[in-house]
């Protein structure tokens, strides 16, 4: 832990528990929101990236991301004293490449056609050998930061809980923090049908990548394949994974906005989406869905909410 650093636990808000009579009675199920859109950053992020940050020694950290640990890894290396780099996809939401260099990061944007997110980290290591090449889900450090998530889930009695997966980082914290403090929820993934790597993967028994960096609303789960830290938590300890298809995610944004007065990014929305895309999956019981960010572009959020309701 760097000198100037405190624990995760103390640095992050605590989670914020929404009860939502209107999207309960819409679902007919026994449901908590649970958000991590007041989180610092938006976005549960910052539990990942601020023990990344202040756990190495590293002066200077590297990492991809479509935006949202971008801006977390920024505002933490701030907080620590530290510098951040952070390859971006073009095609980001604005949002969250503004915020990234109001943290005071350094943004490297990229055509994802022309060089992987990778394959550019890669190259400034090699430009910095003496940097920290920080994955955004593939590292023990995040997985232990997101588990903080995990240890304040299990104070309520969840018997299942829902939460987006991209890279597993979330939900194989989320699963670390339950089970070590003998939580034995269910944990359920929800992940775009668009860039259903996970799921193919938990089929399959092994890692499926993706071929392309899948186009899916929700842009934080725009990853290539699971990292392999995260497998290896989230092969047994996943119960399951919904596929959801893009009018869902799109119909998770518009209800949590219309029935919890809650703003989500698509990504966050993965959960609810889920939810009535496989609502035998969650008859019984008391659950919870996580809304794992609400940093949105605008012009995006103002065109989504304006489409006609699906559900």
């Amino acid at each position: 832990m760097s000198a100037n650093a405190r624990p995760v636990a103390e640095m992050a808000r605590p989670t914020t528990f929404i009860e939502a009579p209107r999207l309960q009675q819409r679902l007919g199920i026994s449901l908590t929101i649970v958000s991590e859109t007041f989180q610092h950053t938006g976005s549960f992020k910052f539990r990942a990236a601020y023990h990344v940050a202040a756990s190495v020694p590293h002066e200077h950290l590297i990492t991809a991301s479509s935006g949202n640990f971008g801006q977390a890894l920024a505002y933490a290396c701030a907080l620590v004293g530290k510098r951040a780099t952070v390859v971006m996809p073009d095609t980001s939401a604005l949002v969250k490449i503004e915020a990234v260099r109001e943290f005071g990061g350094t943004v490297d944007l990229i055509d994802v056609e022309q060089v992987s997110r990778a394959a550019r980290v890669a190259e400034l290591g090699l430009a910095y050998p003496d940097a920290y090449l920080a994955s955004a889900y593939d590292d023990p450090l995040v997985i232990a930061g997101n588990a903080t998530l995990g240890a304040e889930l299990a104070t309520r009695p969840f018997d299942w809980i829902v939460a987006p997966v991209g890279g597993g980082g979330l939900t194989s914290g989320i699963i670390t923090g339950l089970r070590a403090v003998g939580s034995a929820a269910r944990v359920i993934g929800a992940e775009p049908l668009a860039g259903n790597d996970a799921a193919r993967s938990l089929r399959e028994g092994k890692i499926v990548r993706n071929q392309v960096e899948p186009q899916t609303l929700a842009d934080g789960a725009r990853t290539v394949s699971l990292g392999e830290h995260n497998w290896n938590i989230l092969r047994t300890g996943l119960d399951s994974i919904v596929e959801v298809d893009e009018p869902a995610i799109a119909e998770g944004v518009r209800l949590l906005f219309a029935l919890a007065n809650l703003k989500a990014e698509p990504t966050g929305a993965l959960s609810l989406g889920a939810l009535f895309t496989a609502p035998e999956k969650f008859r019984g019981g008391r659950g919870c869905i996580v809304v794992s960010g609400g940093n949105v572009d605008p012009a995006v959020y103002r065109a989504l909410l304006e489409e006609p309701a699906q559900t």
